[in-house]
């Protein structure tokens, strides 16, 4: 089956959603499916990757947004799907490619749209009035025009539930446990930004108003005001890098800038005592369960998904700074060995494979045998999906 997936808004800075298409192209593929992906970018490029074929179409990247870019040609952009013969379509956009829904209905093509974010609470970060009656509106029109609304978390799904979606299914992303994992811990690392004696904690993400970084220096402040000798490694980049150097002028704030390379990523996150996700809209947060792959705790806004996702293996708090440092200061009480091993526990149920099948399910594709886990329950099947024309009984989504 030949699965035709498409995302906007994807630069080098973008890890979470940069690593899910990356993990999940890796996954059909291996699972005996064709995997295409095309983004936008600078230029024309078309090549074969362990993903699968990966096609960038030349794009202007959008003002003020640090980089990012959207596929706009439509009329190329249906030229070349017309060409790619899809037998499913994924999309990883609701707002600028919602009509390529209607694209493949109109062909009897099975659509799926992914909803990696809340768009209520975007809408809320960017000072929206209105915001929820908007979302609602915007949501209820995606869902009308794709045959499926895939969500990571219960969180992420919530928008789309009060509506009554009819084709909602859940399905959890997932980590690559051998690449992230506790044994990644460095000494030299760790060195790098911090004495024996401080405590190093790590934001690893954009630097974008969704993701709150202000908060985190704010928090190491609070820590330093209460003799916590606190560090903090910003690693990520983005529109708020300056404004973020003055904030931290006065405190120990290292910043590492987007690291690219993947195992120093994991060293960094392996050898941190806690990391901090202080972003209120994540819906599934894929650094925060990189960090518990680690074996490092996280502490996170409770108005996110991450509560969810991270279970006991870090603490979730109000989004302030007095309540981030207070949570790290609890975290840190409990035994070293104790902390590392619960986190590490946890992100062991998010495995991959794991999302891959979901995801396969939820086009109703074949499932690998070796990427079947019995043990692991299926995605949560909300409703029956909606029909589009032109689909038959043997297209439909097998779920347990």
């Amino acid at each position: 089956m030949r699965i035709v997936r498409l995302a906007n808004f994807v630069t080098v800075h973008t890890g979470g959603l940069r690593t899910t298409l990356r993990e999940l192209g890796k996954g059909y593929e291996a699972a005996g499916h064709e995997a295409v992906l095309i983004i936008p970018g600078r230029k024309f490029d078309d090549q074969q990757t362990a993903q699968g074929r990966v096609i960038t179409l030349p794009s202007a990247p959008v003002p003020r947004s640090g980089g990012h870019r959207v596929l706009a040609g439509r009329r190329e952009l249906i030229k070349l799907l017309d060409s790619l013969e899809p037998d499913r379509i994924e999309v990883s956009d609701r707002t600028t490619l919602r009509w390529t829904g209607t694209w493949a209905r109109q062909r009897g093509v099975r659509s799926m749209m992914v909803s990696h974010e809340s768009l209520a609470g975007l809408l809320g970060v960017w000072g929206m009035p209105k915001r929820d009656a908007l979302a609602d509106r915007l949501n209820r029109r995606t869902a009308e025009v794709f045959d499926t609304i895939v969500c990571t978390t219960a969180f992420a799904a919530a928008e789309f539930r009060r509506l009554g979606v009819p084709n909602l299914v859940e399905v959890p992303l997932g980590v690559d446990l051998d690449m992230f994992h506790p044994r990644r811990l460095d000494i030299a690392v760790r060195s790098r930004y911090a004495r024996p004696e401080e405590l190093l904690i790590v934001f690893a993400s954009r630097l974008s108003a969704a993701k709150r970084p202000e908060l985190a220096v704010d928090m190491v402040g609070v820590l330093r005001n209460g003799k916590v000798p606190a560090v903090l490694v910003v690693a990520g980049d983005g529109t708020r890098r300056t404004s973020l150097a003055y904030r931290a002028a006065r405190l120990p704030v290292r910043f590492a800038g987007h690291i690219a390379d993947r195992q120093a990523v994991a060293a960094l996150l392996a050898s941190a005592d806690v990391v901090v996700a202080p972003g209120p809209v994540e819906t599934f947060g894929l650094s925060a369960l990189e960090a518990l792959a680690c074996g490092t705790p996280v502490v996170v806004d409770e108005q996110s998904a991450l509560p969810e996702v991270i279970g006991d293996a870090g603490i979730a708090v109000a989004g302030t700074a007095e309540a981030f440092a207070d949570g790290v200061s609890r975290l840190i009480q409990r035994p070293r060995d104790d902390r590392r091993a619960a986190a590490r526990a946890r992100a062991e149920m998010y495995g991959w494979p794991r999302a891959v099948e979901g995801f396969l399910h939820a086009h109703g594709a074949e499932v690998s045998p070796s990427l079947i886990r019995p043990a692991v329950p299926r995605p949560r099947l909300v409703t029956p999906p909606a029909r589009g024309p032109g689909a038959d009984e043997a297209d439909a989504p097998r779920y347990a």
